[in-house]
């Protein structure tokens, strides 16, 4: 059983529903976790394209990512979330932690409640999957044996700086700091919770997505139980190495 820890608003909707898709196709039972046990909605921007002018098929979900989205919040699972209050570590076998821009997403990212829950699943050697701002998460959970990050000896990856201020002045004119959560970026506060910033790696940057079957152009980092990625085009791949990873457990 795997679960998926949601905002009440504004997750990514690829990060997701790509992976709630992939690993739902392969049997795989899923439970969905917001703040108050509420049902949560993706960023409507992202499934939209609205505000995003001449860049909007670049930087909007594509139709793939958004049928599984449609599918995933009909779903009996997404309709009926817990609360992270709820959360209990031993009843699962991973956590995938999605991101996601927009301002919603702080409910997620500072939550104490569900830091503590993804200390649980380190410490307890589950299976992590973290993407784009989903590493933030993880960067921000401090195991109290330690008082550091869970991060703090592994290699990771995450949205890079460069795609972040990218998109940023890219939209700025007009959506201003949609695409700034914080004002510190992702990778620099990824870089931050780790031993040393060489452990921090950004692969090979495409404009390109990739596919169920185009491994290409995504980046997908492993350290023993934790799996990284950096942004919406690294889903699929994302998806498949979490559960390849997965089945090393059984």
């Amino acid at each position: 059983m795997i679960l998926i820890p949601l905002p009440r608003y504004g997750f990514d909707p690829t990060e997701a529903a790509v992976p709630w898709w992939y690993l739902t196709s392969k049997g795989m039972k899923i439970i969905f976790a917001t703040p108050d046990g509420q049902v949560a909605a993706a960023d409507a921007r992202l499934i939209t394209g609205k505000g995003f002018g001449v860049f909007t098929k670049f930087l909007m979900a594509d139709s793939e990512a958004i049928e599984a989205y449609q599918q995933m919040v009909e779903s009996e699972a997404f309709l009926n979330p817990i609360s992270y209050s709820e959360i209990q570590t031993s009843e699962y076998d991973g956590i995938i932690l999605p991101g996601g821009h927009d301002k919603g997403m702080k409910s997620y990212l500072e939550s104490d409640v569900l830091q503590e829950k993804v200390v649980d699943f380190f410490v307890n050697q589950k299976i992590i999957g973290a993407i784009c701002h989903g590493t933030v998460l993880a960067a921000r959970s401090i195991d109290p044996r330690t008082r550091k990050s869970v991060l703090y000896d592994y290699q990771t990856t995450s949205l890079l700086k460069g795609q972040e201020l990218g998109a940023y002045y890219l939209t700025a004119m007009w959506l201003r700091d949609y695409y700034r959560t914080y004002q510190i970026t992702v990778e620099d506060e990824v870089k931050f919770a780790l031993r040393d910033s060489g452990q921090f790696h950004s692969g090979g940057f495409s404009l390109r997505r990739d596919s169920l079957n185009n491994e290409k152009p995504a980046f997908v980092l492993q350290d023993r139980n934790y799996i990284s990625a950096r942004w919406p085009g690294d889903a699929y791949t994302f998806a498949k190495k979490f559960y390849q990873r997965l089945m090393k457990n059984k």
